[in-house]
């Protein structure tokens, strides 16, 4: 009995699951220390503490699927969530974790490399961490662990959406997912007969688009009073729509016409049989703002060089998330909180 309770996907706890853990052990330790402005929620990605004349942000996120670029991706997955918030990251610690068999000084070094320049390259400071060989793993892990500032008329949280709303996609989906695929599993891609440029290409969604949102979210805080930002990362898009509507007890309306889902992705979801909507997005930012700015949002946002589309809005009808398809009719947003990308690593 015990063996089958402990079967769980690869990937984030499923909602409910995770909720019903929240509530009996973690939710309401926050409550006695009235600092404490945001603690674990679902949707929520990072804490927020009161510092007297500003909030400070927390956040931790893992990467366990990349191995290659790693430091990058373990400091913009963490740097994502906390300019969701509105704040500016500061300070960056990482627990590294790596394999017994494959680790020598080259890949310690790319490793410490990586986020030596990625921090540079952002305006953070890497003040610590921990460092070990560690038995049994296959590839390396990171646990990255991010601190930054925020205004207190600056904060944004994820369950600020509000019912009328637009829903804003930057840059399209499946991002993070190809760039992952490409360099972990470009010996398959060959064999399948894709050209080097193709594979190449995929590797560097990377950089271009980029799984990076730290410039498109503190433009449109800068700009614009935005009402909630979330990055969508295991599960994709859907999951991340859904975790916002969560959050802020609402629904959506979604219409799947406007997503623009990139060439690449969409040759890697038939090549391995995958769903887009529901694949590691980051590099994406979902944004909800009042209907009258959402034009003037994505007007700035092609100004500076960021492909926009309004996707949808939020509604008031709770736990009712929908989707207009390509025939003009209303289904259910299928989500899910296991990643798709998850098929590839089983």
């Amino acid at each position: 009995m015990r063996e089958n309770q402990n079967k769980f996907p690869i990937g984030k706890l499923k909602h409910k699951f995770l909720l019903k853990m929240l509530k009996k052990f973690i939710s309401n330790t926050h409550l006695e220390d009235d600092r404490v402005i945001m603690g674990s929620s679902i949707g929520e990605d990072a804490a927020v503490i009161d510092m007297g004349d500003n909030y400070l942000v927390a956040k931790t996120d893992p990467i366990t699927f990349a191995t290659d670029a790693i430091g990058y991706y373990a400091v913009n997955v963490n740097v994502n969530d906390v300019v969701c918030t509105g704040a500016t990251p500061k300070w960056f610690q990482s627990t590294i974790l790596l394999p017994q068999k494959l680790t020598d000084e080259d890949l310690i070094e790319n490793i410490f490399k990586n986020i030596h320049d990625t921090c540079k390259s952002l305006g953070i400071s890497v003040i610590g961490g921990h460092t070990e060989i560690t038995s049994d793993l296959t590839r390396p892990i990171i646990v990255g662990s991010l601190l930054g500032e925020v205004e207190k008329d600056k904060l944004v949280l994820t369950s600020g959406a509000k019912a009328g709303d637009s829903i804003i996609l930057t840059k399209g989906i499946f991002i993070e997912g190809t760039s992952i695929i490409a360099r972990e599993k470009e010996n398959i891609l060959k064999d399948k007969g894709y050209s080097v440029e193709f594979i190449e290409k995929c590797k560097d969604y990377l950089f271009n688009p980029g799984i990076s949102v730290f410039k498109e979210a503190l433009l449109s805080n800068d700009n614009f009073k935005i009402n909630s930002m979330h990055d969508p990362t295991e599960g994709g898009l859907f999951c991340g729509i859904a975790e916002m509507a969560i959050a802020s007890n609402l629904g959506v309306l979604i219409e799947k016409t406007k997503i623009n889902v990139l060439p690449e992705p969409t040759e890697l979801s038939k090549v391995f049989d995958l769903n887009p909507y529901n694949t590691i997005s980051s590099g994406s930012l979902l944004i909800s703002i009042e209907e009258e700015f959402a034009a003037d949002l994505i007007d700035l946002m092609t100004k500076n060089g960021i492909d926009s589309e309004l996707i949808g809005q939020f509604t008031s009808k709770k736990e009712k998330y929908l989707v207009i398809d390509d025939n003009n009719k209303k289904t259910p947003m299928s989500y899910t909180e296991t990643d798709e990308i998850t098929k590839l690593f089983n």
